[in-house]
């Protein structure tokens, strides 16, 4: 029988590694659930990608300096958004076929710079992360980012969520739209350059949608699925650390996994649109 607590209590790089991943469940599956409302799911991933050559950048200039890479990524994450935007907007081109381009460029990019003056352990360190080596100043960036997106959240609830379905209303309002679509793509890049010192920039992304998508099949609305979501972001991350512990396989691979797997679980066992829910639904919801 293992024993769950223990490596918690014993050991402090464990305790900072669940910190860690449950303030990144608190900040990005809420933002998972805003981008999968928004049918922008792909977004996540391509803006992942997006960040990675600033953090390169930020490595070879100050080598593996949390802020210099945090801050590179946030500048690069920042002038992907604005540039498939205004390709979006000026070209025949559609959004995601723009984010698959700038995406792969921003990865081979990113990948070129850090092979450059790094080697494979560096290169292996930014993509994939290390969850279980996290310091304080990593810690206290992610406290940072998850602080500043709950309090916009809190209070730019209402317009993100109408120009989620309706950004014609919101500028009805007198509201510029663009503005909070901005604000949006801006909290998203944001928590994607918080996670990649613990998740990596390829795998910080599965925290925020998987989550989310889970939480699709338990709740409708959105305050509800954003809960939803933050649970089982909390509930991966303290079971791939478990997972990680026991069985001695790499932290940030096995959250992501457990992730998935409560994302199965829930398309297959969820109260609304599951497997379950569409062909063996409980009698008292039959007509």
């Amino acid at each position: 029988m293992f024993d769950i607590i223990s490596p918690f209590t014993d050991y402090a790089f464990m305790r900072k590694a669940l910190v860690s991943c449950m303030l990144l469940s608190l900040g990005s599956a809420p933002l998972g659930v805003l981008l999968m409302l928004r049918r922008m799911s792909l977004m996540g991933e391509a803006m992942s990608h997006a960040v990675l050559p600033g953090v390169a950048v930020g490595f070879v200039v100050a080598g593996l300096s949390v802020p210099a890479m945090s801050l590179g990524g946030l500048v690069a994450g920042v002038i992907v958004a604005v540039l498939v935007g205004l390709v979006t907007r000026h070209t025949s081109l559609k959004e995601d076929a723009n984010l698959a381009s700038f995406y792969l460029i921003a990865l081979a990019l990113g990948v070129i710079l850090i092979s450059l003056k790094g080697n494979t352990i560096d290169l292996m360190h930014l993509l994939f992360g290390s969850v279980l080596a996290i310091d304080n100043t990593a810690l206290n960036l992610v406290a940072g980012v998850v602080a500043t997106t709950v309090t916009v959240l809190a209070l730019a609830y209402r317009p993100l969520i109408i120009e989620a379905f309706d950004p014609i209303f919101l500028q009805s309002l007198g509201r510029r739209n663009s503005v909070y679509h901005l604000l949006f793509l801006i909290l998203v890049v944001l928590n994607l350059v918080a996670g990649f010192q613990t998740m990596g920039t390829l795998m910080t992304v599965g925290l925020m949608m998987l989550p989310a998508a889970a939480a699709r099949f338990w709740a409708q609305r959105f305050l509800s699925m954003a809960s939803v979501a933050v649970g089982i972001g909390i509930l991966s991350s303290i079971g791939g650390l478990l997972f990680s512990y026991f069985i001695n396989v790499p932290s940030g691979p096995a959250i992501i996994l457990v992730a998935g797997g409560m994302y199965i679980l829930s398309l297959l066992f969820g109260r609304w649109g599951s497997i379950r829910a569409r062909y063996f639904p409980f009698k008292h919801l039959q007509s």
